[in-house]
């Protein structure tokens, strides 16, 4: 693998700089940037505006829309969009059920759901934990039952990101009971303004409606939207979860909180000092910086790799991408000392705070960090993967 950029490569960040620049709203940015929060309508004008240049599926092959970026592209134009403030994409149509699609979903699938996902039309989520099947995925129990031309699905799901916002989720059901709890496990693609489906918010930590149970009452779905067999859900499920855990790893928003962590450091004091020139402080940041210009290459080894999905080597990015996440802000918080103390969820809404929190910056870095906790845990938890790497890849 070539690190050096080529000049086209170069022409090409210009571009997405100059694109981005031009056309990403400043309300949207100075969110991203100050922590703030996030709202639905923030994602989907910002997508809105990448599906018109035709860039909001960049990374998938010409024959799917998309623009046929090379792993490079991709990585910069991720680099580039975290750095100027844009929100992250929303992944799960782009980069996970729209994979799942492409390799192993009807013609009439990729026509229907891919040119919606494309547009920016379907908001989606994932369908996969349940009360009792988290890390243990494989024991769910959510049951999906052939009648006629449609399937009755009755189940639980839980931590379901962004539900309450979603128009489709794809979901892990169980359609039969074989040897193996692997087996007997199928992938549907179910509408979540159906009859008997119902939506509840999980209070999080950071006091945010991140997540959601999701009850599922005897729904319909019509047999046209089982991708692939049934019965191979669960290697259809493993399939996107490489794509998932790449997109964990989440190089550019990392890169861009290196630079808010610096800028926060030369700012802070420390006996008449700026904390960037205390030894240990500045060790700490240097050994992040670090760890992530590692992940940086290694993300690019894997995604280098375009004639086969990422496999269980996926596991290495996620583990790694959420702990530097978690230092990160981390260290933000350590930075700004005893201001990070009193968490004000309403800092989250460019409101107006409290005197005596210190500077404007410190007021978001307590929900901050409290929401960057569970990130070591979706998409399958770090110790999973670690038993993944051993199993999958070193071979133990």
């Amino acid at each position: 693998m070539d690190i050096e950029y080529t000049a086209d490569e170069q022409g090409f960040r210009e571009e997405v700089r100059t694109f981005v620049r031009d056309n990403l709203p400043q309300d949207i940015a100075s969110k991203v940037l100050d922590h703030r929060r996030l709202e639905k309508s923030d994602s989907v004008r910002w997508q809105d505006i990448l599906a018109k240049k035709g860039w909001l599926a960049g990374h998938w092959p010409k024959e799917y829309g998309g623009c046929g970026w090379s792993p490079v592209q991709c990585h910069i134009f991720d680099e580039e969009t975290a750095t100027l403030g844009a929100p992250r994409l929303i992944p799960f149509g782009l980069n996970m059920v729209g994979h799942v699609i492409m390799a192993f979903g009807s013609p009439w699938q990729k026509e229907h759901y891919l040119t919606r996902i494309r547009e920016n039309t379907d908001w989606w989520c994932q369908g996969y934990s349940e009360p009792g099947a988290g890390s243990d995925l494989a024991s769910l129990k959510t049951r999906a039952e052939r009648q006629g031309d449609d399937y009755i699905v009755n189940g639980q799901k839980i931590w379901t990101t962004l539900a309450q916002h979603a128009n489709m989720m794809f979901c892990l059901v169980r359609t039969s009971t074989g040897a193996r709890k692997q087996e007997g496990i199928s992938f549907l693609l179910l509408d979540m303004k159906a009859k008997g489906v119902t939506v509840r918010p999980l209070i999080m930590l950071d006091e945010e409606h991140h997540v959601n149970e999701v009850f599922l009452e005897n729904v319909r779905v019509p047999a046209r939207n089982l991708v692939g067999e049934e019965g191979k859900g669960w290697t259809y499920a493993k399939y996107l979860l490489g794509f998932e855990r790449t997109g964990i790893a989440g190089v550019g928003a990392s890169k861009r909180e290196l630079q808010s962590l610096k800028e926060i450091a030369r700012q802070e004091k420390r006996n008449g000092k700026p904390l960037a020139e205390d030894p240990l402080f500045a060790a700490r940041i240097a050994n992040v910086e670090i760890e992530l210009m590692a992940l940086e290459m290694t993300v690019m080894r894997i995604l280098s790799e375009r004639d086969k999905a990422p496999g269980p080597e996926a596991s290495v990015l996620k583990i790694k991408g959420t702990e530097i996440q978690q230092m990160l802000a981390e260290l933000m918080m350590e930075a700004v000392g005893p201001y990070a103390l009193p968490f004000q969820p309403e800092a989250l809404e460019l409101k107006k705070v409290s005197r005596g929190v210190g500077p404007k910056y410190s007021a978001p870095l307590a929900g901050n960090y409290f929401s960057w906790r569970k990130s070591s845990i979706y998409g399958g938890s770090n110790e999973i993967q670690r038993n993944i790497i051993a199993q999958m890849v070193l071979g133990l």
